[in-house]
């Protein structure tokens, strides 16, 4: 489809009330949900891309590739929203995006969401399904990555921890926007950015874990023994709620060995890389998350494809 940018000031004074009315913590999630779901026409994918519907982990999901359809690397996209609210329609222009960026099949999942589905049901539903691209699509676990924002990003970073503990399986790469890593924590420092609000958030925080232990690292992977995890690319914008968390997680990723980069954004909001088709800098932002993700999986295939050759002599 043709996509057309605006100045990014003009999209950012448009989104605050958008983002107010959908993520008010007054309203039923039952009314929050299709509010959110209604601005997603107006972020386009990018011309070429395929959608095709599927199933992974017994749920609704769909692979997004743009160009050859056929492709030796994948991402395991995991959406935001609080756990409370998303789906594949909100993020479908994100993911075709980065599909296109990254040159992979880009897998979306529409995992269980809170307070129906509480924790552990996300986690348990991403991690079936990064099992089931390796061990039914044929896909070598170094040549998948995991991406997500905000909630995603978080469940990304618990899905690459419980996949290493509990199954020997270390993803390619993580590339997380706005990774919300200790929905438990409660010392934010802003209550509201342009997207945000920790009232809201803070009560979806508590549908998902439903009573359970705040320190949990697949619940909030911030407290989790992170060394293991694999090469680590992380947006966030220095004006969000969520900053002064995601700068602690860097450094304990940082303290921990694993190969991490991080890039602040001083004009993106929370999360712009879902207007990509609308803004010119939040579709530069996804080509650099799409950039780094195919540095690592496309040197995992020519890695491997390398130890085959010198196997066959």
């Amino acid at each position: 489809m043709s996509t057309f940018t605006l100045p990014l000031p003009v999209v950012a004074f448009l989104l605050k009330p958008y983002f107010r009315l959908a993520f008010n913590s007054r309203l039923p999630y039952r009314i929050q949900r299709p509010l959110l779901d209604a601005g997603a026409p107006l972020q386009q994918v990018p011309a070429g891309a395929v959608v095709r519907p599927l199933e992974l982990a017994c749920r609704p999901a769909e692979k997004i590739t743009v160009g050859a359809t056929e492709r030796p690397t994948a991402v395991l996209y995991l959406h935001g929203g609080a756990y409370t609210l998303g789906s594949l329609a909100t993020h479908r222009s994100l993911a075709a995006h980065l599909a296109r960026e990254s040159s992979s099949a880009v897998f979306t999942l529409d995992y269980r969401l809170a307070p129906e589905n509480p924790y552990p049901a996300a986690l348990d539903d991403a991690v079936s399904a990064f099992m089931q691209l390796v061990t039914e699509f044929d896909y070598s676990e170094d040549r998948v990555a995991i991406a997500g924002d905000s909630a995603g990003g978080g469940l990304a970073a618990a899905t690459a921890l419980r996949l290493i503990e509990r199954h020997g399986v270390t993803p390619g790469a993580l590339a997380l926007i706005s990774p919300w890593v200790d929905p438990g924590d409660r010392g934010a420092t802003k209550k509201a950015d342009l997207v945000v609000n920790t009232a809201w958030s803070f009560d979806a925080a508590d549908a998902y874990l439903a009573g359970g232990d705040r320190t949990d690292p697949g619940y909030a992977p911030m407290h989790g023994k992170l060394d293991g995890l694999p090469p680590t690319r992380i947006h966030v914008g220095s004006e969000e709620v969520l900053y002064p968390q995601i700068m602690t997680f860097t450094d304990k990723l940082s303290a921990a060995g694993v190969d991490v980069s991080l890039v602040e954004y001083a004009r993106l909001w929370h999360v712009a890389h879902a207007q990509a088709s609308l803004v010119k800098e939040a579709a530069d932002a996804v080509a650099d998350l799409g950039g780094f993700i195919a540095s690592k999986l496309i040197r995992a295939k020519n890695d491997s494809s390398s130890a085959v050759g010198s196997n066959s002599h």
